[in-house]
């Protein structure tokens, strides 16, 4: 629109990935302090994927990253409209990764109606991200039980008074909600244990890809991916 000043000039915004203070660009170590530039050849073992992603999680926690197993989950719904959110990772294994939530959310519907989701660790402070793509399928209740008891009882109490993703009047309305929990199992800070709530449980993403993103100078970007077959797992580079 003519005569609107812009706020934020996006076009021109750009961040010199992988650049040396000395410009020395792709021969310089990027933010993740590595110098030698990501391959294939780092994806070993079975699944090729786990040693890498377990060991940037590993340095992204000791970077101080906040909220460091923090992705972002997509899914797409019976009207084929896609929808994203932030997540936290509960739970690595060769089966995939685990996230908690309700079942009748917006996430668990979309679920239900096309259980397939993506999952994209934005370490950027660090020019990584790791992306996972496969079928998406409920843990079995003893790994929610499992994973329930070790939340903190507010936690506990907040999950089970919420309807989660449906409307409320107010906020008023919500910590209402809440304290009646609270009161009926016997306090906020302690009293009978809190079980897990009707229609609330985990999810594992069985990656079908996996990709492995290090930010470089002058957008030659390293990506390197795993995809599953019949005979196994593939390796590759993509172009950025």
């Amino acid at each position: 629109m003519q005569g609107v000043k812009k706020l934020v000039d996006l076009p021109s915004m750009r961040v010199g990935y992988g650049s040396g203070a000395d410009g020395s660009g792709d021969g310089a170590a990027g933010a993740d302090g590595v110098r030698a530039n990501l391959d294939p050849s780092w994806l070993t073992g079975d699944p090729p994927w786990r040693s890498l992603f377990e060991t940037w999680l590993a340095e992204a926690i000791a970077a101080r990253i906040p909220e460091p197993n923090a992705m972002v989950l997509g899914t797409v719904d019976a009207q084929g409209r896609p929808a994203t959110r932030t997540v936290l990772c509960k739970g690595v294994s060769e089966a995939g990764i685990v996230f908690f939530t309700g079942y009748d959310s917006q996430k668990g519907r979309a679920i239900a109606a096309n259980p397939h989701a993506s999952a994209t660790f934005p370490w950027i402070a660090l020019e990584r991200q790791v992306h996972f793509r496969g079928r998406v399928v409920k843990v079995d209740s003893e790994e929610t039980r499992r994973y329930w008891e070790s939340r903190p009882r507010g936690s506990q109490l907040s999950a089970f008074a919420s309807a989660q993703s449906q409307p409320i009047g107010s906020r008023a309305e919500l910590e209402e909600a809440a304290a009646a929990v609270a009161e009926r199992f016997g306090g906020a800070d302690e009293g009978e244990p809190v079980p897990v709530p009707p229609g609330w449980g985990g999810y594992r993403l069985e990656p079908e890809i996996v990709e492995f993103w290090q930010g470089r100078a002058n957008r030659l970007h390293n990506r390197a991916c795993a995809v599953r077959t019949a005979d196994g797992w593939r390796l590759e580079r993509l172009q950025p």
